[in-house]
């Protein structure tokens, strides 16, 4: 059954009265009463308008999409077995799961490694990702994986140097970078830089290579999460002008007289800050790719979000054509910091489909020999089953999985109970575990040897939320692996999974768990 919450979601601070009876199409209560006070989302636009669009409150929160697809990840298991090992020697004194590896190469040079295999696809201008830019870094350099700095960065700076229409300098994107840098552990992991229209124009990618010694550009297409480009709301009306003259849409006019008394009054508090779409074209998409390269990129990648499938295709072609480093594709309804709340529910392909459709193009251009980069799944991912499903799904292309609302969330919680642990306010939930970040955090002890006491003593405590997270992530798929007897990631095959219904099946290519070793059953029989 295919479900979408139409008029009421805690996304929208908004509800039923009837919530028991709803008419399945509109979402409308089935009674609509004349004197309700508009609780519902049609009620609230009534007097609220084009605000209730967005998920509220914005800058405290991450959103993704309630609807439910027909086909999604846990429409398939995990196939395990008992005999044999790949990756190891069939040795049970061997073959045990701390002995699975996890570490990944790529890039065009397989210069680009990392410990884990797993990004964060893309954190950018919002305050959410701003707020939480300390744990998510070094976090992450932590444990040696990627993080993409996302689109907008350098024109949201206030304190970003301009000249000629250009940024010579800045400070929240030097901050982000340098961050990363500085708890980055023997070269593994990496700092990417993402750029949209706005970021192109700026030079933003450009500064980030020459001045800061980034590696790793990204161009983006879009995200799963919305069809448009970024946006954000902006409290403040000066910094809604400087938006609109660094050429941002910005919204209401912030320089007309009658919309800024009306701001002064109260009647609306926050501007609305929109990118412009793109418009692709491989002219011009190969003209960026040269101008990065000539500019000094040594890894380049992409980013495309639920567009139509032709447009998957097209990415995928471009990206081998062009000869890029990595690929990535965000199935439907994946999280963001604040994207148009029916927008993300009810357009864009989702990511079983998506990733499925995926799988077959670059099987048509393998086929033919022609080059395909790393590629990356993204699309609500969380877990270390939903990790192995992904790689599994997209083998033998798919190198990793691109996850941001889980470790956001792992270093808002981690932040949240540094906090306690300082006004000495400990949840009793938490305080079971004690009352220090060392009685709390699981890994602390090890870390602590492996850093170093002062080091460790240093770290924000949203950096040690998200390192456990990882952790947690790490010894989960190693156990899943081993129980598949895959112990390196170049192992894991579709032949790991199987699909739970036949439309699951049809959809992915992946065997009905009853057609599952069918053949190889009889033939032992």
């Amino acid at each position: 059954m295919v479900i979408s919450k139409v008029n009421a979601s805690a996304a929208t601070l908004t509800k039923n009265r009837t919530e028991g009876s709803v008419v399945p199409t509109s979402g409308m209560c089935v009674t609509c009463v004349d004197g309700c006070i508009g609780m519902c989302e049609i009620g609230k636009s009534a007097y609220r308008g084009h605000e209730v669009i967005y998920p509220q409150p914005f800058g405290v929160i991450t959103t993704a999409a309630e609807k439910r697809f027909p086909v999604d990840y846990s429409h398939f298991n995990i196939m395990g077995t008992c005999v044999g090992a790949h990756g190891i020697e069939a040795d049970s004194d061997k073959a045990i799961f701390p002995n699975v590896d996890l570490t990944v190469r790529f890039g065009h040079d397989n210069g680009i490694r990392f410990r884990r295999p797993w990004i964060i696809p893309g954190i950018g201008s919002t305050a959410i990702a701003k707020n939480n830019w300390e744990g998510l870094a070094i976090g992450s350099a932590l444990m040696g994986t990627g993080l993409t700095i996302g689109e907008n960065v350098v024109g949201m700076d206030p304190e970003a140097v301009l000249k000629d229409g250009r940024v010579v300098d800045t400070v929240d994107l030097k901050r982000r970078v340098e961050l990363y840098r500085r708890y980055q552990r023997d070269g593994y992991g990496a700092i990417v830089v993402q750029a949209n229209i706005e970021d192109t124009r700026l030079g933003g990618q450009e500064y980030a290579i020459e001045k800061l010694g980034v590696e790793c550009v990204e161009l983006k297409w879009g995200q799963g999460a919305k069809d448009i480009g970024g946006e954000v709301k902006i409290p403040d009306l000066g910094k809604a002008q400087m938006l609109s003259q660094r050429g941002y849409i910005v919204l209401p006019d912030p320089f007309d007289e009658e919309v800024i008394k009306a701001f002064e009054r109260g009647a609306f508090k926050e501007f609305e800050r929109h990118s412009r779409v793109g418009m692709v074209t491989e002219e011009s998409f190969a003209k960026r790719i040269e101008e990065l390269r000539s500019a000094g990129a040594k890894y380049i990648f992409l980013k495309t979000g639920a567009y139509r499938p032709v447009d998957l295709a097209r990415a995928l072609s471009f990206a081998s054509k062009y000869k890029l480093d990595l690929l990535t594709v965000d199935g439907a309804g994946g999280g963001t910091g604040m994207s148009p709340w029916r927008m993300m529910n009810e357009w864009g392909v989702p990511p079983v489909e998506l990733h499925s459709l995926l799988h077959q193009y670059a099987s048509h251009l393998a086929e033919k020999g022609a080059y395909l980069p790393a590629i990356t799944l993204a699309g609500g991912f969380a877990f270390e089953d939903q990790i192995f499903k992904g790689l599994a799904l997209g083998s033998p292309f798919v190198k990793l999985v691109g996850m941001a609302r889980g470790p956001i969330a792992a270093a808002m919680v981690g932040k949240t109970i540094g906090r306690t642990i300082d006004a000495m306010q400990v949840p009793v939930y938490i305080e079971r575990f004690g009352n220090s970040k060392d009685e709390i955090f699981v890994t602390a002890a090890d870390l602590r040897r492996e850093i170093g006491q002062d080091e460790f003593d240093k770290l924000p405590t949203g950096a040690l939320g998200l390192y456990t997270y990882y952790e947690r992530l790490t010894q989960g798929l190693r156990q899943i692996m081993a129980g598949s007897r895959k112990f390196s990631l170049t192992h894991i095959s579709r032949d790991d999974l199987a699909a739970l219904t036949p439309e699951a099946s049809r959809v992915s290519g992946i065997s009905y768990i009853m057609d599952v070793d069918k053949q190889e059953a009889f033939n032992l029989l």
